[in-house]
């Protein structure tokens, strides 16, 4: 969705970008874009060299509005989860054009990448970019289509424990990875667990990802009410990189073959034991 007066189009791209996305600020650059982007968040770190000369304009969820006036973007590019409707609303009423994604599963991160190169004027290299995304995540379906799914709890904060369920991207990347989620049917998107409420279904694989809580060896001892579980049981808790789980474009056929072979670890189907404890934290 896009909104605001003077919305640029594939005829017309735009020449100044703001984007408070770090994956589609990544993504805007493999585009080749980048020349064009003049404001990013403090949480776009991707690629390194180049955003670290471009503005700041706050973080994901407390942009600096004025700061984002006084570029002069004529596009934005927001998220519908990451970022803020009152600072969509802000924006759009001061009458720039906002472009706002929400991919919830693998198959609309690949779309987004075309749908975005389309929309800053490289309609044919997004495509390209969808396109090689698309044959690597084929690749690992194909891998996985007979496999059973491995149960897994996949928390995204402590104190207190956070997880997510069914209706989230991190969700749809391990699924398509050979995964399955031990919290999926939780009412809530990022629900509140207990350890005890996580044990009695009996994961067979932990992942702890570095963002948006870094989890470290420091956590491990914390994970002692799962000790009776198939995944403590036997070693299979794996670090993991946080934004092969929540950032898409050019990150996703590698996200998801990267768990598939997580997955992979485990025996065949019918024998449940899982990752071999040699390979705890390979």
């Amino acid at each position: 969705m896009t909104a605001g007066s003077g919305a640029p189009t594939p005829e017309r791209p735009p020449r100044r970008i703001v984007s408070l996305v770090p994956s589609l600020t990544e993504l805007l650059f493999a585009l080749g874009v980048g020349d064009a982007v003049v404001g990013v968040t403090r949480y776009c770190t991707d690629p390194p060299a180049r955003v670290a000369t471009v503005a700041k304009v706050g973080g994901t969820k407390n942009p600096d509005l004025d700061a984002i006036a006084a570029l002069r973007p004529d596009l934005v590019v927001m998220n519908a989860e990451e970022n803020r409707r009152e600072d969509f609303a802000a924006l759009s009423a001061s009458g720039f054009a906002v472009l706002v994604t929400e991919p919830k599963t693998v198959d609309d991160g690949i779309r987004l990448i075309a749908s975005l190169g389309a929309a800053v004027g490289r309609g044919e290299l997004g495509a390209y970019l969808a396109a090689a995304q698309q044959a690597g995540v084929a690749a690992v379906r194909a891998a996985t289509y007979r496999r059973c799914g491995v149960s897994y709890f996949c928390p995204i904060w402590r104190k207190p424990w956070m997880a997510f369920n069914a209706d989230t991207y991190a969700h749809d990347v391990l699924r398509v990875a050979g995964g399955r989620n031990a919290l999926a049917d939780r009412r809530e998107r990022y629900p509140v667990v207990t350890l005890e409420e996580v044990a009695a279904t009996a994961p067979e694989v932990v992942l702890l990802p570095d963002e948006p809580y870094h989890f470290a060896d420091r956590d491990l001892p914390a994970l002692a009410p799962l000790a009776t579980t198939p995944a403590l049981r036997h070693g299979a808790v794996r670090f993991v990189d946080g934004k092969a789980l929540s950032w898409y474009g050019l990150r996703i056929a590698d996200a998801v073959g990267t768990f598939a072979r997580i997955f992979a670890a485990r025996r065949p189907c019918g024998d449940r034991t899982v990752t071999r404890a040699a390979d705890r934290f390979a």
